[in-house]
């Protein structure tokens, strides 16, 4: 059962073990850190699940459940630190399929994602067979460790990799040096914030028409990179 799914956790550290997590059981995912860009990243991606915090900056997870519930019957797993019984009573009586209180083992956490979307049923078929996440031209499958560009095969090291998955799956964000360095600690120990530059270079080499003048990752001077949908 492959599914997309949407993390809202203002800890990036979570957020990013998270993904992580995701990825190794052949899901996709897209990160937020705040309730608007849950409810935005929902409409847009169309999720079939919502992985919750509760306590999110701008709009909280209650806030952002009782308008995923006034919107559609997207399944929904709250996090929180709060374990009152009168929060847990509110996030389920929201609508939220199930919910877990931080600390949390990765494993019951997947295990619980497992359960809520076998329950709800959300996965289509052709998902199933097809887990690529997709933005700018570009495709890319964590199952089958494949990417396309344009529809043509591109050979990228295992840091390339996990960058492009993390920028396809959030198109138009952008990345600081530090948060992609942190993506391909799985891949690259030996990684520093200067390595995260050479491979953006490489990279565009390979998704770029004309690396010099790139259209799809682009720099943004003093922060870092994104990926632009706009080619």
């Amino acid at each position: 059962m492959c599914a997309h799914v949407l993390v809202a956790e203002d800890d990036e550290m979570q957020a990013e073990l998270i993904r992580r997590s995701l990825l190794a059981e052949g899901h996709t995912a897209t990160v937020v850190h705040d309730g608007r860009a849950a409810l935005d990243a929902a409409r847009r991606v169309a999720p079939d699940l919502v992985v919750l915090d509760l306590m999110l900056p701008e709009i909280d997870g209650f806030g952002v459940c009782r308008v995923l519930r006034a919107d559609d019957d997207i399944p929904v797993l709250m996090l929180t630190a709060r374990s009152a019984e009168e929060d847990v009573l509110l996030g389920l009586e929201l609508g939220a399929d199930d919910y877990m209180t931080k600390p949390y083992s990765p494993r019951e956490l997947m295990a619980r994602i497992r359960t809520v979307l076998r329950r709800g049923g959300r996965v289509p078929a052709d998902r199933r067979d097809d887990p690529a996440v997709r933005a700018a031209g570009l495709s890319v499958d964590p199952v089958r460790h494949e990417v396309r560009c344009d529809g043509a095969p591109v050979e990228c090291t295992p840091a390339e990799f996990e960058i492009l998955l993390a920028m396809v799956g959030e198109p138009e964000r952008v990345f600081s040096r530090r948060q992609l360095l942190e993506i391909t600690r799985g891949t690259d120990r030996a990684s520093t914030e200067r390595a995260v530059d050479v491979h953006i270079m490489n990279l565009r080499k390979k998704v770029e028409a004309d690396p010099r003048r790139p259209a799809r990752l682009l720099t943004v001077f003093g922060v870092g990179y994104k990926l632009s949908g706009a080619r």
